[in-house]
């Protein structure tokens, strides 16, 4: 059977979680392959509002097998509170939770260097989340990181020592001191945890899944404008946010992947530093970010917020091989009487391009938009895509023809209900 992807196309935040969640029951695998506690993924069900950082979003359907990639980077501290969370809320989950034994160790010293390197930064931060994210994939391509297997190991201990010992030289080089002593008693205790878990080489498990014929959904985090290759860059995260990475971080082969599905705002935002051609600094962008209550659910950083960018949009569709798209929180634009799509950039020589160029030039071009009526209806409380109205049928069509692949989804609110399937 297939391996289907499920990749943001914008800079995160896009819902992924949400689709995982509704797509979930037709799988029999979900797969986180990359990333790390910088991740939220919200679900809303049952008038619950769940949220997941390292957990794959199958995790709340007994049947699903979810596993935790070799690409991804563990914080055991966070992932115990995850599951600790979720046992709290009658989920049972150790019977379907596999972890990959060679997914990276977030150390407790890795999280104070990703502050003391932002810190030196000063006013050109690349608007980290500070959560150990960036130095343990340092340590990783460094080929210095603990992995989850080493836990196993009799020498962990010197072996973290030897890790710390590092990381004190290198915030010593910034005239800083780690001061890590009182998280080290926590991270311990949620390492032993960590050894009760179901830790394996996943990479065997989900290929001998897939001979079995089962069907397995691998589940991105952020988006792939944060592409470590091909975002942009250096504002962007420090894994492979795209397709690629998904076989990278689970030991599949190219072969095996069938459909992408691409996640997309109706609206587009941003978490951080870095160029965002659309967006909007007035009172509009604020009142799509209260109406999207767009908070961060890792950190609750306020979002950037600005139109949907088409030009950013294909681009990630090309790099992925999107087969269909999600469209995600319509109903944020319930209220505007007009909706502005950006279609095209005008370069600082007056050519207009609708390719997305280097992130130098992103921030000296000026968006041309393309003004679509808005559809002045509360969409919430729609359950048939036949309801909809006609402007945003007309909004859907309209980025189908530009993007050239069809929308399948679009989300009107964030109950799993509220996910309409476009005929």
């Amino acid at each position: 059977m297939p391996v289907d992807v499920l990749v943001g196309l914008q800079w995160g935040d896009e819902g992924k979680g949400k689709i995982v969640d509704v797509l979930a029951p037709t799988y029999d695998v979900v797969a986180r392959f990359q990333g790390g506690p910088n991740a939220g993924h919200t679900l809303t069900f049952g008038g619950t509002k769940h949220v997941l950082h390292q957990v794959p979003s199958g995790i709340f359907h007994p049947h699903i097998i979810n596993v935790v990639g070799n690409g991804v980077v563990l914080d055991p501290v966070v992932f115990r509170q995850e599951l600790q969370k979720l046992t709290d809320r009658g989920v049972n989950w150790e019977q379907n939770l596999y972890i990959s034994r060679k997914a990276q160790l977030i150390l407790p010293s890795h999280r104070a260097l990703d502050r003391i390197n932002e810190e030196a930064r000063g006013g050109s931060k690349i608007g980290s989340t500070l959560k150990g994210i960036g130095p343990t994939y340092q340590d990783k391509i460094g080929r210095t990181g603990l992995r989850v297997g080493d836990i196993l190991l009799p020498d962990f201990q010197e072996r973290y020592q030897e890790a710390v010992s590092r990381h004190t030289t290198l915030a010593e080089f910034h005239g800083r001191g780690l001061e890590i002593e009182e998280f080290e008693a926590d991270f311990f205790s949620a390492v032993e945890f960590l050894r009760t878990l179901k830790l394996t080489d996943t990479e065997y498990l989900l290929n001998d899944l897939l001979r079995q014929g089962k069907k397995v959904l691998a589940e991105g985090a952020q988006g792939s404008m944060l592409d470590i290759d091909f975002g942009t860059y250096p504002y962007v995260t420090s894994s492979s946010t795209i397709v690629a990475g998904a076989c990278t971080g689970l030991g599949i082969a190219p072969r095996h992947i069938d459909k992408v599905y691409g996640i997309s705002k109706a609206y587009c935002t941003r978490v951080g530093s870095g160029p965002f051609p659309t967006e909007l600094h007035d009172a509009v962008g604020e009142q799509i970010r209260q109406a999207g209550r767009e908070f961060g659910s890792t950190t609750g950083r306020p979002r950037r917020c600005g139109w949907i960018d088409l030009p950013a949009l294909r681009y990630s569709i090309m790099l992925n091989g999107v087969t269909e798209i999600h469209l995600m929180k319509a109903d944020v634009l319930d209220e505007f009487d007009e909706i502005q799509v950006c279609t095209h950039y005008q370069l600082p020589n007056g050519e207009q391009t609708d390719h997305l160029p280097d992130h130098g030039d992103l921030e000296k071009l000026t968006p041309i938009y393309k003004s679509l009526p808005g559809w002045r209806t509360e969409l919430q409380s729609i359950t048939d895509s036949q309801a909809l109205p006609q402007q945003l049928k007309d909004y859907v069509r309209f980025l189908e023809e530009h993007l050239e692949v069809p929308v399948s989804i679009v989300s009107v609110g964030p109950d799993r209900v509220s996910t309409l399937h476009m005929s």
